[in-house]
């Protein structure tokens, strides 16, 4: 089922690459638009995604932690495919019965790595990571399948972690520019 990182982005942008006019979380406008949940819900492609994205799970993880609502299924099928349990985490504990912020797998004191599927400034992210700190785990890594960032992700940086990216924008242009 391995595919090289090349085919994969290519299979990527052919299922997920859209052009318009789209704003971004950040509020940044883009002409070009990752709809990650469009390889999201390819279990296919999900599955293979999931199988490139394992090894940048750093070894002493214990908690995938994927993040609403994009990294869920990521983490879901990183599961899956590694055997770590799954922890999934809210923008906000919701106000009714458990009342938790991260649902699943227990993060407390556990190494816990971040799930994202595409990150572009990070923002979410760290928001995401103090919230998990908060609640006493131990957070240095994300992994994401699209880097996006102009930057490198120095937010994250910034914020003490360590991105691992399956596929950076540059890659998957590169991609792009084969196919055209």
């Amino acid at each position: 089922m391995s595919l090289p990182l090349d085919a994969l982005a290519d299979q990527i942008n052919t299922v997920a690459r859209l052009t318009g006019t789209f704003t971004l979380r950040s509020g940044q406008i883009a002409t070009e638009y990752f709809d990650k949940y469009r390889f999201e819900a390819q279990p296919a492609l999900l599955a293979r995604i999931a199988e490139a994205l394992a090894p940048l799970i750093p070894a002493d993880t214990e908690v995938l932690a994927g993040l609403e609502m994009g990294g869920i299924p990521i983490a879901t099928a990183l599961s899956l495919h590694t055997g770590l349990p799954a922890a999934f985490v809210r923008k906000e504990a919701k106000k009714y019965g458990t009342a938790l912020l991260a649902e699943g797998s227990e993060i407390a004191g556990r190494r816990v790595c971040v799930i994202e599927d595409v990150i572009t400034t990070g923002g979410q992210v760290v928001i995401s990571t103090n919230d998990l700190r908060g609640l006493g785990a131990l957070v240095e890594h994300v992994v994401c399948v699209i880097d996006r960032s102009p930057d490198g992700g120095s937010a994250l940086t910034a914020a003490g972690l360590q991105m691992h990216a399956l596929l950076t924008r540059a890659q998957l242009d590169a991609a792009e520019a084969r196919r055209s």
